[in-house]
């Protein structure tokens, strides 16, 4: 049979189990799986999308019997390209699986521990938790977006709540192929469900399992040791990074290296007391030393802490106008549905070459004007005042533990702080939180002047004093525009950078990696290596481990797109 028969034959069978309609093999229909929601493009045979576990296990049968690659795909807002084709370098055509379909949620344990399936989000689980006064192990920054829970398993996501760490588990349900290109199901969920993988995934998709199927104490469910780790100030490491094989297990950190049906997480008890306060400064040491003091001294960890430079908070405050409304209007469940509506309109526009490229966003910011400033009063008045801002969450006792320091600690240093309303805080952090996507905003309506733009997402070390960046003059002459937000608590910052026409983008950024590298930094911290970073030598020997013919997402980390990663 010829290739071209096969590849056919294929789509035949893909479209037999999931569908028709739920078989694209549409270019343009196919776009919005094969672009990466800020970085990466490329091609593929087909997109499907199942609406059972056991349809997964029969698209990838099938897809392993006629050779060709499988990407694992949830929610696609990764920064760094990772759930995405990258180029046209391939060796084998490509089949995306979009598992959005799949979003179911199972409580176990009195809802202490949640079963999220491959496509369940983050705020759908907030949702399921909060009658039960719990939740996720992320509430801030991609579950606004609406990113996957299987997508921070694999790319050891997350970390912005100072008591949790990376998203992390030990218990999941994936497949997996080995040397000799057999196609398996492993079960270590930790609940049986059956002896074949339809049983196991028939049975689970259902929850046809009992309490006395649940296994409980043997495996991680989460990161419980971050809290201590985050403690350790002098130590001369990162508290957290992808790279860090303490917590490369299996399905965390995989980078879709394994075909991941579901995973099983802690969830945590949701604060009685609680509190916001926001702090500004215009001397970077004055953040560096409270961080230190409140790691070190304080009884109880913040719950959170985000960091914001002026500019950054200027850039947010007009370039993420629209992204905060949205969200402080609409609800965050309203987010996928505005980006949806954003491709649909950039993939019209684009037949139409009098329309500028990017004119969904264009036509957002100009919509942005109308509405007048969506920014308290007090933030507004710091930002006048200070270079640096930093959002600091307590509850419990360290609310009153927060607060006797502050204003015991701002009589002998330089800035101020302030106890947000219940209001102000909402708005402090969501503020924060769309600075993400200004950059992007940003370069798109000034692009006619600006060049190209430098993400970096880097982990210093816990000793590190020098925490803010200040570049060497001649770097520092090439860029136009720099951003800095970040998790000061975890020490991870993202850093970002819009070139001065003309400038090597690649070059400048190779330069400051080797700056982070003289530091022991780490690289990149938290949304894995993608295909933007080279994945170090012991991530690529983890990923050789879990898929050693190269059938998954092959090219993560820049490695081969080869078979067999020739």
């Amino acid at each position: 049979m010829t290739t071209n028969a096969v590849h056919s034959s294929l789509i035949q069978q893909l479209q037999a189990i999931v569908g028709v309609k739920s078989t694209i093999t549409d270019e343009a229909k196919m776009q919005p799986y094969c672009k990466g929601f800020r970085f990466g493009s490329g091609s593929a045979l087909a997109v499907i999308r199942p609406t059972s576990l056991l349809a997964i296990w029969q698209a990838l049968k099938a897809c392993v019997e006629a050779d060709v690659i499988v990407i694992m795909q949830a929610a696609n807002t990764g920064l760094t390209g990772g759930s995405t084709p990258d180029g046209k370098d391939y060796d084998r055509p490509i089949v995306i699986i979009s598992t959005m379909l799949i979003s179911d949620i199972q409580l176990i344990d009195n809802a202490k521990q949640i079963v999220g399936l491959a496509g369940a989000t983050l705020f759908g689980l907030e949702d399921v938790l909060k009658p039960y006064g719990r939740e996720p192990h992320s509430v801030i920054g991609s579950s606004c977006i609406g990113a996957s829970i299987v997508g921070g398993i694999c790319n050891n996501s997350g970390g912005a709540l100072v008591q949790r760490g990376p998203a992390y588990t030990e218990l999941s349900l994936f497949a997996q192929i080995d040397e000799q290109g057999r196609l398996s199901l492993v079960n270590n969920l930790g609940i049986h469900l059956g002896d074949t993988p339809e049983e196991i995934l028939t049975n689970l998709q259902n929850k046809n399992y009992s309490e006395s199927n649940i296994e409980y104490g043997k495996l991680r469910a989460s990161d419980n040791e971050y809290h201590e780790r985050v403690r350790e100030i002098d130590a001369d490491t990162p508290s957290r990074f992808n790279n860090d094989g303490r917590r490369l297990y299996e399905a965390s950190g995989c980078a879709g290296k394994l075909a991941v049906f579901a995973v099983r997480l802690d969830t945590f008890p949701i604060p009685e007391k609680y509190q916001v306060f926001y702090i500004g400064t215009n001397d970077a040491n004055v953040l560096g030393k409270i961080r230190r003091d409140m790691l070190s001294t304080f009884k109880n960890l913040p719950v959170s802490g985000e960091y914001l430079h002026r500019d950054c908070y200027d850039a947010s405050k007009k370039y993420g106008k629209d992204t905060f409304l949205v969200i402080n209007k609409l609800g965050s469940k309203f987010i996928p549905k505005m980006f949806a509506m954003k491709r649909s309109v950039d993939r019209i526009a684009e037949k139409f070459s009098f329309l500028p490229s990017k004119f969904s966003d264009r036509v957002m910011q100009y919509l942005s004007y109308l509405w007048p400033n969506h920014l308290p009063k007090r933030m507004e008045a710091y930002r006048a005042q200070y270079d640096h801002h930093w959002i600091v969450e307590m509850s419990g006792e360290g609310v009153d533990e927060a607060r006797a320091y502050f204003t015991k600690f701002f009589k002998e240093h330089d800035g101020n702080y302030f106890e947000c309303t219940k209001d102000e805080g909402e708005k402090a952090i969501l503020h924060r939180f769309v600075a993400g996507g200004a950059i992007g905003r940003m370069h798109a309506m000034r692009s006619h002047e600006l060049g190209a733009v430098m993400t970096i997402d880097v982990a210093f070390p816990r000793n590190e004093k020098e925490w803010f960046e200040r570049l060497p003059k001649e770097l520092d002459d090439q860029i136009a525009v720099k951003l800095y937000y970040g998790h000061l608590f975890c020490h991870v910052m993202h850093q970002n950078y819009i070139m001065k026409k003309g400038v090597d983008a690649k070059a400048v950024k190779q330069k400051i990696l080797e700056t982070f590298d003289e530091r022991g930094a780490e690289y990149p911290a938290e949304h894995n290596v993608g295909h933007e970073y080279f994945a170090k030598d012991a991530l690529k020997s983890f990923y050789k481990k879990l898929d050693p013919t190269n059938s998954f997402n092959p090219g993560i980390g820049k490695t081969s797109k080869c078979k067999h990663w020739h």
